[in-house]
């Protein structure tokens, strides 16, 4: 594992992953990735060689998440502390994942030191074959990291009756200094020193189109099955994630309402290719539908606790801590752990001790 993750050709590339990730912006680097995982799964069905696409290269370090996007968001949130992001954003701009950061030296060089921690985060899970997603960790323990190194809030200041309360981004409560406002909207009065604080919604949702839990829900099952089937029908778990990654697109584009679901789609395509090995599990060998079934539970279940993470460490928070790698890491855990009990047939590709 040392020579891994001391592989100075790595270390290099990872650095470059991470400040190219910045100099884009988080989402539109995540972006990439997608469009360069369907070309690697649509070239592997052709030439099963060409794997080295999305291997190396999309879930290598140039465009690994945990390696470009999350060295991007640590870089948005550097740069946001340092006063360089002056954009039109209602949340803090730390969380602003869109904006690209351009050139300025010291912003490429910490979303590149970024890098090199997530390639680091990334080869340690996967050297000791840990039962999760290791990409999807390192962007869950990278965000940790620039959330305690450069001074922000684990969780945050929680405003309103609990941690999972979103009514008041439903009321349109914002914080201001001094006397609340009287133009018919509520507020919450914040200190003078925290003037940089004013204007900010008081709690601010992952997605503002999609945190309610019965929609949360549903767009789990509509993409769980989706995932699934794309899966079952290339035999590609990864296939339906870069499609996911890559609509994402629309989004970054400013088109309302786009859904986000590439940790439904993942853990979905995983647990139906799963579920469809032979084997003596509670599930093996299943059918088409079956696997469809399992595939629309596992979508519900990760859209659902990517919606419960979001609640608690991005709603109150001043950074961007990613939901969606929180709930691939949940998704593609309970797989291994499905497997472990006896009621998978196999892990698809998750590691397993």
């Amino acid at each position: 594992m040392i020579d891994a993750l001391l592989d100075l050709a790595e270390l290099i590339a990872a650095f470059a992953g991470g400040a190219f990730g910045a100099a884009l912006g988080p989402l539109p680097a995540f972006i990439f990735t997608g469009f360069l995982v369907i070309a690697g799964e649509a070239a592997t069905l052709v030439d099963p060689e060409a794997a080295a696409i999305t291997d190396s290269v999309a879930f290598g370090p140039p465009f690994s998440p945990a390696i470009s996007f999350a060295g991007g968001v640590a870089a948005t949130a550097y740069a946001a502390r340092r006063g360089y992001i002056d954009a039109d954003f209602d949340y803090h701009q730390a969380k602003n994942i869109a904006y690209a950061l351009g050139t300025k030296p010291d912003v490429l060089a910490v979303g590149g030191a970024f890098g090199i921690l997530g390639y680091w985060l990334q080869t340690v899970s996967a050297e000791l074959a840990m039962p999760y997603d290791p990409i999807a960790m390192g962007v869950v323990l990278s965000a940790l990291a620039h959330r305690l190194i450069l001074g922000y809030s684990v969780i945050g200041t929680v405003r309103g009756s609990s941690i999972l309360d979103m009514s008041p981004f439903e009321d349109g409560e914002r914080r201001v200094i001094g006397e609340p406002a009287t133009d018919g909207g509520k507020a919450q009065v914040i200190a003078e020193s925290d003037a940089d604080q004013r204007g900010r919604l008081v709690v601010e949702p992952w997605l503002g189109h999609q945190y309610r839990w019965g929609h949360v829900a549903m767009i789990g099952l509509t993409a769980g099955i989706l995932g699934a089937y794309v899966a079952l029908a290339t035999g590609s778990a990864f296939l339906g994630f870069g499609i996911s990654a890559a609509s994402l697109i629309f989004l970054n584009c400013g088109v309302e309402q786009i859904p986000v679901t590439h940790h439904i789609t993942l853990p979905a395509s995983t647990a139906a290719l799963a579920v469809t090995a032979e084997g003596d599990a509670l599930i093996a060998g299943a059918s088409t539908e079956v696997a469809l079934v399992v595939g629309l539970t596992f979508g519900v279940a990760c859209a659902l606790f990517g919606e419960l993470f979001q609640r608690v460490f991005y709603a109150h928070g001043d950074t961007h801590w990613d939901p969606p790698a929180a709930g691939i890491v949940f998704g593609t855990f309970l797989v291994a752990l499905l497997y472990a009990v006896g009621v998978f047939p196999d892990t698809a590709w998750v590691p397993f001790f």
